[in-house]
């Protein structure tokens, strides 16, 4: 579990938690009766929209359900109701990731697309398309590299610095490292019009070296 994101949940609950605790009684009809730092609200709305989007997706149910929670409907609606959903959509969010379902889902959507970029590298490579096959599977493998840094709280740098920042995390070892070195540079001499730098027989290692680490890697 990344820690990070766990801290960053825990953080916004705190936060949101303040924001009800300091509630004050209106007078107003508008609302449940209590007014709420309005600011404070939107600022953690986008704050928590922000971390839902990266653990969950835009597309996810807790994405959608957040973004409904927090539409004020009218009179006899208010901030405080809408933090009270909204809130219980974040929790559900933050339950969820903690028992480690969204990581489970991320992860085979993840793979379905990994597996059928590396198929149509394939079948490039099959039809004679070596060059092009190459810079597909190197941006498969970077994008692998991308997820792996934050699962383990890395920032995104280049191919190089991220390979170089996880294995010195001990995400995985030196002689990894040195692999994906290699496989990087069939990449960059394929993106760079370069094919007399490499073998079709490298791209086809290359691609079955790719699958290989992701499944390692990523696939739990």
């Amino acid at each position: 579990m990344n820690q990070k994101i766990t801290q960053r949940f825990t953080s916004l609950t705190e936060e949101i938690d303040a924001i009800d605790a300091a509630k004050t009684r209106s007078s107003g009809d508008f609302g449940d009766g209590w007014r709420i730092d309005s600011d404070a609200f939107l600022a953690w709305r986008v704050k928590a929209k922000n971390t839902i989007t990266q653990v969950c997706g835009e597309n996810s149910q807790h994405f959608i359900a957040f973004t409904q929670a927090e539409k004020i409907s009218g009179l006899g609606d208010g901030y405080h109701r809408a933090l009270k959903r909204t809130r219980a959509v974040f929790c559900a969010a933050k339950d969820d990731f903690e028992g480690g379902y969204l990581t489970s889902i991320k992860s085979l959507v993840q793979a379905e697309v990994f597996d059928s970029e590396l198929e149509q590298a394939g079948e490039l490579l099959s039809n004679g398309y070596h060059v092009a096959a190459a810079v597909i599977a190197g941006v498969v493998l970077e994008t692998g590299l991308r997820e792996l840094c934050d699962r383990n709280g890395i920032a995104h740098g280049k191919l190089d610095k991220m390979n170089a920042d996880l294995a010195k995390n001990g995400t995985y070892n030196k002689l990894q490292q040195k692999r994906i070195t290699a496989l990087a540079d069939i990449r960059n001499s394929a993106a760079h019009g370069k094919p007399e730098e490499f073998s079709i027989e490298d791209v086809k290692t290359m691609i079955n070296e790719v699958e290989q680490f992701l499944a390692h890697n990523l696939d739990h």
